[in-house]
Parts: C-alpha cells; sequence; structure tokens
C-alpha cells in the first residue's frame, strides 16, 4: 500500500514516500497515456528522487512539496499527483507517516513472536509429511489398513480411493496422527 514511511535500516532519517507500483502505474496510464514509465517520464523530472529499499526493488521517493518542506501532520501525495497525471492533486485527507523499528532487539522480538505464532503450523507439516513418507515407505494398502484402523469411531472419514496419503493425513488430528505413525512405525 503505498504511503509515507519512516525506516531507519532503508532511508536513514527521512520521511519517504513508497509508492505502490501498480496503483501509480494505474493513475499514469489513465490521465497521462504517454506510454512511459511514470518514475523516469514524470517524477525525476519533477524533482522527486528514487531511493532504492536494499534488494527487494521496492523503493521510496523524495521532494519537494511531497516530503520536504511539509508539515509532517498534514501530508498529501498531491505533490505526486500532479507530476504524475499534470492535474492538481485533489487529496483532502492527511496521511500518517508509517513507522518501522528496526532495531536488533525489536528485530529479535519480532522473529521469536513468528516463531511461536507459526510453530504449531510447522509441526503439523512436519508430522503430515513424516506420515506422507512412512505411506510411501509401508505402501498405501497397509497405510489405508492403519488409517481406517485409527479413524475409526471417529468422525474422520477413511482414505478416499484416489485421495492422496498426504491430503488423508491433514484431516487427521494431532492424536491420531500420533497413533497412526506408531502403527506404521511399530509393525512390519
Amino acid at each position: 500500500m503505498s504511503g509515507f514511511a519512516r525506516d531507519p535500516k532503508y532511508y536513514g532519517d527521512r520521511l519517504v514516500y513508497e509508492p505502490l507500483e501498480r496503483k501509480w502505474a494505474g493513475y499514469h496510464a489513465r490521465h497521462c497515456g504517454c506510454e512511459r514509465d511514470w518514475l523516469e517520464a514524470h517524477a525525476v523530472p519533477a524533482g522527486f528522487t528514487v531511493i532504492p529499499r536494499g534488494k527487494t526493488g521496492y523503493y521510496g521517493l523524495v521532494g519537494p512539496g511531497l516530503t520536504e518542506g511539509v508539515d509532517e501532520e498534514k501530508l498529501t501525495a498531491n505533490a505526486l499527483w500532479e507530476a504524475v497525471t499534470g492535474k492538481p492533486g485533489t487529496q483532502t485527507w492527511h496521511e500518517s507517516v508509517h513507522i518501522t523499528c528496526r532495531t536488533p532487539e525489536s528485530e529479535a522480538a519480532l522473529k521469536e513472536h513468528y516463531k511461536q505464532v507459526y510453530a504449531p503450523a510447522q509441526e503439523r507439516r512436519k508430522q503430515v509429511k513424516y506420515l506422507t513418507t512412512l505411506a510411501e515407505k509401508v505402501g498405501k494398502e497397509r497405510f489405508d489398513a492403519e488409517f481406517a484402523r485409527v479413524v475409526k469411531g471417529s468422525d474422520i472419514a477413511p482414505r478416499a480411493p484416489r485421495q492422496r496419503c498426504s491430503t488423508a493425513a491433514k484431516r487427521l488430528t494431532k492424536e491420531r496422527a500420533r497413533k497412526l505413525i506408531t502403527a506404521l512405525v511399530g509393525q512390519p
């Protein structure tokens, strides 16, 4: 999403405007139609500077009327709109600045948070992958027999004739998947 940002890791202490490429290319195509790149044809000649953001392909814009010489409490993209479309900007609302804190401590805390959030799903993927590997090792007939035994008495249906073993394994609860693993590993 387009918007104003401060990101010390990528932009230092500068206020930048991060444009959504597809959105601004669409504005340019609709209002100008010169069929040139909107950055090279309009933004750079209007005095805006393109600041790359790492190696991701994202970038920020700085320049007069957009991020320089403006009241940060009343930010609009009117200056960029006028440069890209050739028409005065009519944005009457003010945008806030998205501030990204990328200190080593905050990055470590965020990494730990994501690890806790996604750990159960990652554990589940490993369990399903292991069951799929076991199914290949023991054969589908044995897998089907043990699967049917493990799901007996539950609302989980046996594996359908052409259903993949991995798809069937995804339907198992964590406990029933453990029982199936034990049954497949425990018998020759």
